[in-house]
């Protein structure tokens, strides 16, 4: 079987309906990351088969997760997971935001090679932030443990938006810890193909009803 048809049966076992176009679009995005590897060491996994399961379909384990059509990725490294998000859903407007200037110009530069008119590219601290409209979801991978990351984030929430933490096992002293008034409105486990570890995206939402610091 090809990369790219190993690619669309499993991303359809994840949920996520892939064309041919799409799978191969991120299959180039590993050669350009591989590439970019030899020079930069921007990811620890090297292998094409472990990148793609380790980097394309960890990232559209989430999908179905995704709410609203402005998403922004926090901490999001190499561009995982919102780079094969944003090839999965066209329609919707990407954010990948980071402070790591070789990877942030990596992720510039994975846009342009993938002719990705969805993903608008921010290199800065999360914290310095202030956009004009909040995020609809919030997507992070390997960021920050929640009790550190979650107060960064809270000038990009709005009263409805959905925090998506991707995590390994389920983080119960970091959910223990958890700063007011954000709360877990659900969780699940994630099943990759390809991966036997543990895998789980915590949705998290700022407390209905308070004031956010610096809101109205």
């Amino acid at each position: 079987m090809s990369s790219a048809a190993r690619l669309i049966e499993d991303a359809k076992a994840l949920g996520v309906t892939l064309s041919a176009a799409d799978a191969e679009r991120l299959l180039q995005l590993l050669e350009e990351l591989t590439r970019w590897n030899r020079t930069y060491n921007l990811t620890a996994i090297r292998s094409p088969e472990a990148m793609l399961t380790h980097h394309l379909l960890d990232s559209l384990a989430i999908e179905r997760d995704l709410s609203g059509s402005r998403i922004a990725d926090v901490g999001t490294g190499a561009g995982f997971p919102g780079l094969p998000l944003a090839v999965a859903n066209p329609t919707r407007e990407f954010t990948l935001i980071d402070s790591n200037g070789k990877k942030i110009r990596f992720v510039s530069h994975a846009v342009h090679a993938l002719g990705l008119t969805n993903v608008t590219v921010v290199h800065a601290r999360v914290e310095t932030l202030r956009p004009e409209t909040p995020f609809e979801t919030i997507v992070t991978r390997a960021f920050a443990p929640l009790p550190e990351m979650l107060p960064k984030i809270v000038p990009l929430c709005g009263d409805t938006t959905v925090v998506l933490a991707m995590k390994g096992r389920y983080p119960e002293e970091e959910i223990a810890a958890l700063p007011a008034p954000w709360k877990v409105s659900g969780s699940r486990a994630l099943t990759i193909p390809g991966l036997d570890a543990a895998r789980c995206v915590i949705r998290l939402s700022y407390g209905r009803g308070e004031r956010r610091p610096g809101g109205a």
